[in-house]
């Protein structure tokens, strides 16, 4: 899977459905990207470019991916 990248303006429009707040894009080893709640630890899929934030597709990451993700 490619990079992907999404527009600035549109990232700093995104919210987390649950908390409200910001999300940071995180680009992973795999080559993919993913949107991140680092209050909430929970993890949105971008699939071909286009954000998927519903709760029910987020995942639960990690503390070793926590601590990769905001680093």
């Amino acid at each position: 899977m490619s990079e992907t990248t999404l527009d600035a303006t549109l990232l700093s429009l995104l919210a987390c459905p649950q908390d409200k707040g910001p999300l940071r894009l995180v680009h992973t080893a795999d080559g993919s990207s993913l949107l991140y709640n680092p209050r909430l630890r929970r993890a949105y899929p971008v699939d071909n470019g286009i954000p998927v934030l519903l709760i029910d597709e987020a995942r639960d990451v990690t503390d070793t991916e926590h601590a990769t993700f905001t680093s």
